[in-house]
């Protein structure tokens, strides 16, 4: 994760332990750039809550390969319009408000496939937490103008730009493209959706610096 001193982790702590325990279920969002940490700073927290908190990313709403080179986007992987965002919305909506003795199963995403998994995240009716991690939540265009509303919270992750893009070209780099290409497609796709992203770095309830 990018550098967080321990006394600003244990303050999101803090503050997520006080979501977990208001009496009902409630949603927390992570937003932020590529490469800002927004997953590993969810996958800390849903840790030490023991339990209390379970881990939904937004990247379980990628479209597939298939569809995205069907539309003709598969060039533009991560933009806002290669996601189903009204699914998403849908999930939300439907996490806010369990049904007694149902789980939901929500759907996660493979790095190393670059794939969307259907159903492999549930989510019991108990865990009084949820979590969930994307770029767009904070987005206020087309159908993702439906997700601030079901956040409950939503903390923006800030990164310096000098930090953050190495560290994205080396998970692109991690996870089987050439330097070239990663930095190619840091430079022409990633950055350009960070830049959407930060415009609605003010809806946001807290900003985070995580570096």
């Amino acid at each position: 994760m990018p550098r967080m001193d321990a006394q600003g982790f244990e303050e999101l702590l803090g503050r997520a332990r006080e979501l977990a325990r208001d009496g009902r279920r409630r949603v927390l969002g992570l937003a932020g750039p590529p490469g800002s940490g927004k997953s590993t700073l969810a996958a800390r927290l849903v840790e030490r809550l023991d339990g209390a908190a379970v881990l939904v990313p937004m990247d379980g709403f990628h479209l597939a390969g298939a569809e995205l080179a069907r539309l003709g986007r598969a060039d533009r992987k991560g933009a806002p319009d290669t996601f189903d965002a009204a699914g998403y919305a849908a999930l939300l909506a439907r996490l806010r408000a369990p049904e007694p003795g149902t789980v939901v199963h929500a759907p996660a995403f493979d790095r190393a496939l670059e794939e969307p998994l259907a159903g492999a995240i549930p989510v019991p009716p108990g865990t009084p937490l949820v979590v969930t991690e994307g770029n767009y939540l904070l987005h206020d265009a087309g159908g993702w103008a439906a997700v601030r509303p079901l956040l409950d919270e939503v903390w923006y992750l800030d990164l310096p730009d000098r930090l953050r893009v190495p560290r994205l070209v080396a998970r692109h780099v991690a996870f089987g493209r050439g330097r070239p290409e990663a930095e190619a497609w840091v430079a022409r796709s990633d950055e350009a959706n960070a830049r959407l992203i930060a415009r609605n770095r003010d809806r946001a309830d807290r900003v985070v610096n995580m570096g």
